[in-house]
């Protein structure tokens, strides 16, 4: 493939991101969450190049973009869980698991076989701007080598992607960094997977405590690998000081190499976990990182960091 474009947010960037993805090709986009490899969802080809270019497990399922809910409707069932859900919480970052609809026409590796499908409407102005113009429903995990850091900046795509796609479509550096929410509605809605919209949140939407995840089923969603989202490094969690070898990530007031907030804000935390432990990530040093609070966006970020710090496959 040849070089990786790399597209400027404007008219004529969007217009030939949107011109890429209409013919097949894959695109890296940028969404408020991290950043995604965007393909059509409704092609295998187009599909099957997105697992390719990620060296990505294909009982993985993927996450369909869309504009807003209309779009959302059209291949996918909506209880009044998920409706009260995307209705307060979209266009952001919450994925709905909802039943897939037979005349979706989206392509079966986008599922991974399964009878539901994995959908977001996301915050971020130039996603939903190109999601418009590109007309189709566009599959985008995000945009890095398979069970590697997420990307928050399109050099970051670049880093693990070039030379392996199309184009990024630089829109700085991701508002929130750190993945969507992930939730499954139907009787009883459960949450699949924490992520940029607190748990809380959402409980107080619907007026009811969220089922957690249900550790020994299978892979029902995205994001549910237990080795991801992991640097070369080996990670020490629940750390609060670096041993010999070890480069400290922080948070809060206290001695670090890199510190995710020293404020204790966890918004903060969340937009530089990736990009942090991208920095930290460095031949001979493992990486110590201090204890997270338990509550709000650190259960998502927390999670993040079991999953780097697990067994590699």
């Amino acid at each position: 493939m040849p070089e990786t474009q790399l597209l400027q947010p404007d008219e004529d960037g969007i217009n030939r991101a949107a011109e890429l993805l209409r013919t097949g090709k894959l695109v890296a986009i940028p969404t408020e969450t991290v950043y995604g490899l965007a393909g059509d969802a409704t092609r295998d080809v187009c599909v099957a190049r997105i697992f390719d270019a990620k060296r990505r497990p294909r009982f993985n399922p993927l996450i369909v973009h869309l504009p807003d809910i209309d779009a959302a409707r059209r291949i996918a069932d909506f209880d009044d869980a998920a409706e009260a859900l995307a209705g307060a919480f979209w266009p952001g970052a919450l994925t709905l698991v909802l039943p897939l609809k037979s005349s979706a026409g989206i392509a079966p590796l986008v599922t991974a076989g399964l009878a539901t499908v994995a959908v977001r409407a996301p915050g971020h102005p130039l996603a939903r701007d190109l999601l418009t113009r590109a007309n189709r429903p566009i599959a985008a995990p995000s945009a890095n080598p398979a069970g590697r850091i997420s990307p928050t900046t399109a050099q970051h795509v670049l880093d693990g992607l070039d030379g392996r796609i199309a184009a990024v479509l630089d829109g700085g550096p991701c508002e929130t960094g750190i993945e969507s929410t992930i939730v499954a509605t139907g009787p009883a809605p459960r949450l699949l997977r924490p992520g940029g919209i607190p748990a809380e949140a959402l409980e107080a939407c619907l007026g009811a405590p969220l089922a957690m995840p249900d550790t020994d089923a299978g892979i029902a969603s995205p994001g549910q690998m237990r080795s991801h989202y992991a640097p070369g490094a080996a990670l020490r969690l629940d750390a609060d000081t670096a041993r010999p070898g070890e480069v400290l990530l922080g948070f809060g007031e206290m001695e670090s190499d890199l510190n995710l907030s020293r404020a204790g804000d966890m918004v903060e935390a969340a937009a530089n976990l990736f990009g942090h432990l991208r920095a930290l990530d460095t031949e001979g040093a493992s990486i110590a990182v201090a204890p997270i609070p338990e509550t709000g966006l650190g259960r998502a970020i927390n999670d993040r960091l079991r999953r780097a710090a697990a067994p590699r496959d």
